[in-house]
């Protein structure tokens, strides 16, 4: 009888604990949690470092050994755990730990990569991107992806980024586990806020249409591949029909006019990079990527990829430094490997271009 009443009551004491952290720490976009993360690293901010981490990965591309290519050290590797003090759920005035897991990061990790390589290579893009992500974002993620605190870069994105419904958590041995499962275009490209927005507009010839002006808005750039394979490039082709004017007849119920769509243009000016989501692209699609792309008037240059590896459902990257390549794979022990070759993009992903301008 006494078991039976203590077995009871240490189970409802312990799952107490756990309905504390669920309530406490599953919730992760509060902005009294992010603060916390952030003023970790607030103080050490104005400390300048005499040599970053591009700088070292730029270094080892120009003494590479040829037996061994690949970075000295794990950069960004899959995963990983945190731990937050949480004074505001103690016991008895004993402060609890709670760890955090962190799971799947691949759908994340790849483009941090080439984020950070795109801003640290770029010397006007830090401040171009904090108009969009803030100022604090930025110098942030710079300052701890320089300082080798991945985790907290990830947990950083996650926080200030993205919203509780893109990442499943669970309470998991104690520890509150965070699962990033599923679409790198859904966990980063869609939490750029307006980076990349573009807007068209349409008018119906019909005066008597129900909707004879609309405007069209997206904050991402989805290319569909031709329905023929055009004479000249492919992506460039469907980068042009995604900005064109064009002539179709209006879907309105009842309407029989034709629909006059503007030129489509970025809503806040050229973006200092642009991703394109290559998903809907088949492998015997992709014969050739280009180097150089025109996009709404403006010049861009080819920076990095991600890819795609359907049997692990795993993510990875490729990006360039002075015009060399090196694959970066969080999931591998040496997972930053310069290529003696252009990357096998025929597992794409997406492509990423900067402004030509700025390089």
């Amino acid at each position: 009888m006494c078991l039976d009443v203590w077995g009871a009551a240490s189970r409802n004491r312990h799952e107490g604990i756990q309905r504390d952290m669920e309530s406490g720490f599953c919730v992760l976009s509060d902005t009294e949690d992010l603060q916390m993360l952030i003023s970790n690293t607030a103080t050490n901010l104005h400390n300048e470092r005499s040599k970053t981490l591009f700088d070292e990965i730029r270094a080892s591309i120009n003494n590479y050994d040829e037996e061994d290519r690949s970075f000295w050290r794990p950069v960004l590797p899959w995963g990983g755990f945190f731990t937050i003090k949480a004074g505001r759920k103690a016991i008895s005035s004993i402060p609890m730990y709670v760890k955090i897991n962190l799971k799947n990061t691949c759908t994340i990790d790849g483009f941090l990569m080439i984020l950070y390589v795109i801003l640290r290579d770029n010397q006007s893009f830090p401040r171009e991107l904090a108009v969009f992500l803030g100022k604090t974002f930025v110098e942030h993620f710079l300052y701890l992806m320089d300082s080798c605190d991945y985790t907290t870069v990830k947990m950083l994105w996650i926080l200030d980024r993205m919203s509780r419904q893109q990442y499943h958590s669970e309470i998991h041995h104690a520890a509150l586990e965070i699962d990033l499962f599923g679409n790198e275009h859904e966990n980063f490209t869609k939490n750029l806020e307006n980076l990349m927005s573009t807007v068209q507009e349409s008018l119906c010839t019909n005066w008597s249409c129900p909707s004879r002006f609309q405007e069209y808005t997206n904050t991402t750039i989805n290319i569909s591949p031709p329905h023929e394979l055009p004479h000249r490039d492919p992506i460039q082709s469907a980068v042009d029909e995604f900005f064109c004017t064009k002539l179709l007849l209006c879907s309105e119920l009842g309407c029989n006019g034709l629909r006059e769509f503007s030129q489509r243009v970025f809503c806040h000016g050229p973006p200092p990079f642009v991703i394109l989501n290559m998903q809907q692209w088949k492998s015997e699609e992709l014969s050739y990527v280009p180097y150089h792309l025109g996009l709404c008037q403006h010049r861009y240059v080819l920076e990095g990829a991600t890819l795609f590896n359907k049997e692990e459902h795993h993510y990875s990257a490729a990006f360039q430094i002075d015009g060399c390549w090196m694959h970066y794979d969080g999931l591998r022990g040496n997972n930053l490997i310069l290529l003696d070759k252009p990357p096998d993009l025929l597992l794409l992903s997406s492509l990423v271009y900067i402004r030509a301008s700025d390089k």
